[in-house]
């Protein structure tokens, strides 16, 4: 790592971001210290290792999946569930085929946008039938996939396949199949495949759709809103779902949901936020390694601090099947599974979850994949067929025979204008759904924090944390004419992270303690000679303890010495490759608040006192993070947003882009979850902060918001003086 050496830094002051760095006699760390933060190693990707580690108990694991499921419906832009009118389905085309038939259906699930797929039927049975819904996952052409005539010779001859017709055809095979075990199966379209016309599948950055309005998917307007191809796809599994119970010969109890692949994660993750699924069989992609890596299989917060074999987890404690293969998958048996039945074990039926390993074939939903999944549906959707279940030949339909779009069906409008249309109409039918959670009273202030709280939550990603997970190391103390200045590292030991920072104590009693963030770190309060900024020294000799951070990338908090003024990206042409992984820059910013607001109610001379949160102009937005996660913790916030929006930010690189913030009321959004604590703002026009006040007043808490028109820096200037007052109280 590059340091200054000792004699350059005690001789020169550097020129940092635009402003004039401390002397090293006034630097926290020495020029040897090595400063341990994981933050400054190499980001998280989809191809690094992703462990389940089940709780010990029932109370704990529920507890968990709560925030695992909301983590997943935030991720994809699905928290609230948006409106889901009933389905006027269009049902034509019927093939019948003998023993089952085969119909054409399509159906919208946002307004505008159409499912497509076919609907297989049992002839013979009882009446009502199970159902299986079956997404397709990433073959080539989807739902009209043939694996041509060379290949499936091959895997006749490998044992992959037993029919030729079937093997050319797998994707039909086990629909037809299923049928003739007396299901009613619905095979439905990814995003982009074969009917599904409307948008590409995986597009990517588009330069010329990275608009500040009507935009594209993948671009960061999409992205901070959280409109992403995951989400969409998910919606459309829901509705899908939503479309088979609607259906009156379908046993609504009795659903199972299989698919491959990208429709093993399709399968896996519908089934961890819908409660109606009573059978799940995602194959070949359940794994701690490689966890999907098509746009449509991530998105921003997805898997941070969790991974596929969690979400498969929060289908517990119903049957969960799986297949392996000689992929991503294939330590299943070792690396997951034993998790797995230990969670189950917990609900005392760890004979409902299964994996099993074909290794002797590569990435695949064969005929020996599939007679598993035949045999998991018949003894959990309680079919009652004799074992085994064997596939037999059929007979496939033409693509003509599948595509549900022909002159009296015309396939609808697409395209990259449709589609700026369509993200168009989306946020603001998103819009007007989350202002109705804008709250007139006590009960609808709690509905306003359980959703946007919830969302906020989930897009900040931790809380304050434990005691036990922080530690303080005092590097050295010394008394000074104007206090104690102790330098300090402020440590999450689990996490590896670090936070350099100046306490400064003052003289005689503590009246309070105030962690004061700003823009550049802690050289922002100290001038050229180390000395406190007038404004902070005025509030030392009164009495306040002083926590000065570096947060990461400022001053201190950083690999080289030099500010970090872009953060890193994974791959450039989807956000959700880096921070569906890691958190963004903005939240782990906040994350270092939330750790100096431990620490000060750790130290014993700090641990009783008042504790007051301040960030100016360039700093509010991340002390209003902070305000929002630290409950009961902070007495105080003093916020100047200087009219900051998330929605401003335009690039995925910018330390504070923060996905979903323009979805759920940017910044006032996260300033009125302050309430029902004391907030004191300046930088937001409008009569009392307008949405702000509005929550302020719900709650009960209006006194406690106090509107400034700015917090000048000038040591008579009125909020300190108001600051000074409300200490002595």
């Amino acid at each position: 790592m590059k340091r200054p050496t000792l004699l350059v830094a005690t001789i020169a002051l550097l020129a940092v971001a635009g402003r004039t760095a401390i002397a090293v006699d006034n630097k926290v760390l020495r020029p040897d210290y090595r400063l341990d933060d994981a933050r400054f190693g190499k980001l998280k990707t989809l191809d690094d290792y992703f462990p389940f580690h089940p709780p010990q108990d029932l109370k704990t694991w529920e507890a968990r999946r709560e925030r695992v499921q909301r983590q997943v419906l935030v991720a994809a832009g699905l928290w609230p569930m948006p409106e889901r009118p009933p389905i006027h389905a269009v049902i034509h085309g019927l093939v019948d085929r003998g023993d089952y038939t085969v119909e054409k259906v399509y159906f919208e699930s946002y307004p505008g946008f159409y499912v497509t797929g076919n609907l297989y039927r049992p002839k013979n049975g009882k009446k009502p039938y199970p159902a299986v819904l079956s997404p397709h996952g990433h073959w080539q052409n989807g739902r009209f996939y043939d694996a041509g005539p060379e290949k499936v010779l091959w895997d006749i001859v490998n044992g992959a396949e037993r029919f030729e017709r079937g093997g050319r055809y797998p994707l039909q095979a086990r629909c037809v199949q299923l049928a003739r075990m007396g299901c009613i199966v619905f095979h439905y379209d990814m995003v982009g495949y074969a009917d599904s016309v409307q948008l590409p599948h995986r597009p990517g950055v588009r330069a010329h759709m990275n608009t500040p309005t009507r935009w594209g998917y993948f671009s960061p307007q999409a992205e901070l809103h959280l409109q992403n191809m995951l989400g969409l796809q998910t919606f459309n599994s829901i509705r899908a779902l939503d479309f088979l119970c609607s259906l009156p010969d379908v046993d609504t109890k009795r659903i199972g949901v299989t698919g491959a692949s990208g429709g093993g994660t399709q399968t896996f993750l519908l089934c961890a936020v819908d409660p109606r699924p009573a059978v799940s069989f995602p194959a070949v992609m359940v794994s701690t390694a490689m966890q999907g890596g098509c746009t449509c299989e991530n998105a921003c917060y997805l898997r941070i601090d969790t991974g596929n074999v969690e979400f498969a987890a929060l289908f517990a404690p119903k049957p969960l099947g799986m297949t392996a293969a000689d992929d991503w998958t294939k330590e299943i048996a070792t690396k997951g599974l034993p998790e797995l039945k230990q969670l189950y074990s917990l609900y005392g039926v760890p004979d409902n979850v299964m994996a099993k390993p074909l290794l002797q074939f590569p990435h695949n939903y064969n005929y020996v994949s599939r007679e598993v999944m035949y045999h998991w549906m018949n003894k959990h959707l309680h079919l009652g067929l004799k074992e085994p279940v064997v596939e037999e030949d059929f007979e496939p339909l033409s693509r003509e025979e599948m595509t549900v779009w022909d002159d009296q069906h015309p396939r609808p409008e697409g395209g990259e204008e449709w589609e700026r249309r369509f993200l168009e109409n989306l946020t603001t039918i998103t819009q007007k759904q989350l202002e109705s959670l804008i709250p007139q009273d006590a009960s609808g202030w709690a509905e306003f924090r359980r959703i946007i709280g919830g969302a906020y939550d989930v897009m900040i990603g931790r809380p304050v944390p434990s005691a036990e997970e922080v530690k303080v190391e005092t590097l050295r103390s010394e008394k000074r004419e104007d206090g104690e200045w102790r330098a300090i590292v402020i440590r999450q030991t689990a996490r590896q992270e670090s936070v350099p920072a100046w306490l400064i104590l003052p003289p005689g009693d503590v009246k309070a303690t105030v962690i004061w963030v700003a823009e550049n770190g802690k050289q922002d309060l100290l001038g050229e000679e180390g000395q406190l900024h007038p404004a902070a020294a005025r509030l030392l000799r009164q009495g306040a303890a002083l926590l000065l951070p570096d947060l990461l990338g400022q001053g201190e908090a950083t690999p080289d010495g030099t500010p970090i003024v872009k953060a890193r990206l994974v791959r450039e042409n989807y956000a959700g490759y880096t921070f569906g992984y890691n958190p963004p820059m903005f939240a782990q910013r906040v994350h270092d608040i939330l750790l100096a607001v431990r620490a000060a109610k750790m130290l014993d001379s700090l641990a009783e006192r008042p504790l007051v949160l301040i960030g100016l102009k360039g700093a509010g937005h991340w002390v209003a993070g902070a305000r929002c996660q630290a409950g009961e913790l902070v007495d105080l916030a003093i916020i100047d947003t200087g009219g900051f929006r998330f929605a401003s930010v335009n690039a995925f690189d910018d330390p504070h882009f923060f996905p979903g913030a323009a979805k759920y009321f940017d910044l006032p959004g996260l300033l009125a979850l302050s309430a029902p604590h004391a907030l004191w703002l300046a930088g937001e026009n409008g009569e009392k902060a307008g949405l702000v006040g509005q929550v302020y007043r719900a709650a009960g808490s209006e006194e406690k918001l106090r509107v400034f028109p700015s917090f000048a820096l000038q040591v008579d200037a009125e909020w300190l003086n108001e600051l000074a007052n409300w200490m002595e109280k």
